[in-house]
Parts: C-alpha cells; structure tokens; sequence
C-alpha cells in the first residue's frame, strides 16, 4: 500500500490564501472603537460631576439669603442686564456649611443635641429603621479611621500549631463584648484568604492570643496575596516588640508553652 509523506507530490495541498488588508471601512472602524475607549470614560466622568454639581447648586442656592447670591455682586459690578449662571458656588456653600455642622458636632453641646435628636428618633417606628440604616452607611463610607485595618498580626488557625496572618480592625463591642466569656480585651479581627484577601473571615480572638506583626497592613497582605512568595524586608534587626512591650519571640514561646500545658 502506498502511503503519502508530505512531500508526496500526489497529495493534495489546500491553496494558499494571501490575507487581505483591512479596507478603508474596517481601520475606520478600529480607529473609532479606539477613541471611544479613550473618550467614554473621560466624557462620562466629566458629565457625572458636572451634573451631580448642578444638582447640588439648584438644591442648596435656594437656601442662600439673595445677597450672598453670586448673580447679585455680577449685576452690582457689571449692571442689572447681566445673567449669569455660576455652576459650583452651591457647592462651596455646602463644604462650608458641612464643615461648621462638623466642628459643633465635636463639642460638648453638640453632642448633646445629637444624643437628644438621636433618642427623639429612637422612638419613632419607621424613621428610626431608616435613620439608623443610612447612619450606619454614611459611618462605613465616611468614618476612616474606622475602617482601616489597625495591625496586621498572627494568629493560630484553624488549628493550635497552625499560624496564619490576620488584619486587626477594631475592638469588640456591644453584644460580642458582652456575650463573648473572656477576661481580656476581644479583638475583631479579620483572616483574609489566598490569593484573593477580599475574602475570609471574621474572627472575635482574645488579644493575649494574637501576635502582633511589625510589617506594614500593605506588607502583610503583600504575603497573602503572593502565597508566601513576597517577603517583606525587616524593619529592625531587632526583635520587634508587641504593643503590650514583649517581644514577639518570647509571645510565641509562651504560646508554645499554653498548648504543651
């Protein structure tokens, strides 16, 4: 039987195809989905504060006393003919306004009015559900110092003997301090998952039980992400101390000796 190699001159070959150039259509095409790469964003930014500017001006102006009006000094300096539409100055009066809002707000008798307010809410069925659910977002967006992870530290999970990095947030409070059975200070804690930290858990870990990380939130999580392969430089030659003032050598030494006892 006779079998084809392929330089067989009996074999058949598929017929060779120059590629076509694009016309003039198809780089057109090309040259408008470009631009509107570039472009859409761009447009749609400079569109969204544009009107979000002017929606703020058309709610807040209303409330501005005319002669702090900005079209009144216009026809004042440059005659009574003169319109003029000054997008932005509601704005301002907003930023100045929220600031002084913010400023009595700390003081000892804006809290008490906001505490008063606040228990005048309280009692009010369909309100308060509202009140306490758009207080809590603006708390989460807004409050950053509530928000940011504090320390990056160790903890024994999900097994003693086991250590995995964790990101301390805030101390427990409310209900979780008062249910959790403890006799030091109740962490809330957050065990992020690798390669992706977005995920994890939410651990409440006494915080005698945690060792405490001199490496940057950023490092630490630097290393999760990487699964181990980024190490962060050292800080110190030395041993970096706990915030409690005990290094983090003799932290875990004294944990190896809790699990051994």
């Amino acid at each position: 039987m006779h079998h084809l190699s392929n330089d067989d001159p009996g074999r058949d070959h598929p017929p060779h195809h120059p590629r076509r150039k694009p016309g003039l259509l198809a780089n057109l095409r090309s040259s408008f989905l470009t631009g509107l790469v570039v472009i859409a964003p761009v447009g749609l930014t400079v569109w969204l504060i544009w009107t979000v500017v002017g929606w703020v001006d058309s709610f807040v102006l209303p409330f501005v006393p005319d002669a702090y009006q900005p079209e009144t000094y216009f026809k004042r300096y440059f005659g009574e003919d003169t319109t003029i539409n000054v997008r932005g100055v509601g704005v301002v009066f907003f930023l100045v306004f929220t600031v002084v809002i913010g400023w009595i707000a700390k003081g000892v008798i804006g809290r008490s009015l906001i505490d008063w307010a606040e228990g005048l809410v309280d009692r009010m069925p369909i309100v308060r559900s509202i009140y306490n659910g758009v207080k809590q977002i603006a708390e989460t967006v807004f409050a950053q110092t509530e928000t940011n992870f504090d320390k990056a530290c160790l903890i024994q999970y999900p097994r003693p003997g086991l250590w995995a990095i964790a990101f301390v947030s805030t101390s427990a409070k409310g209900e979780i301090d008062r249910q959790v059975p403890h006799t030091e200070r109740i962490m809330s804690v957050f065990l992020p998952t690798t390669p992706n930290p977005t995920s994890g858990f939410l651990l409440f870990v006494p915080e005698v039980d945690l060792i405490y990380l001199d490496m940057s939130v950023e490092d630490a999580a630097k290393l999760v992400i990487s699964a181990g392969l980024v190490y962060p430089a050292d800080r110190t030659s030395d041993t970096p101390p706990t915030p409690g003032g005990i290094p983090l050598a003799v932290e875990a030494e004294r944990q190896r000796d809790k699990l051994d006892a």
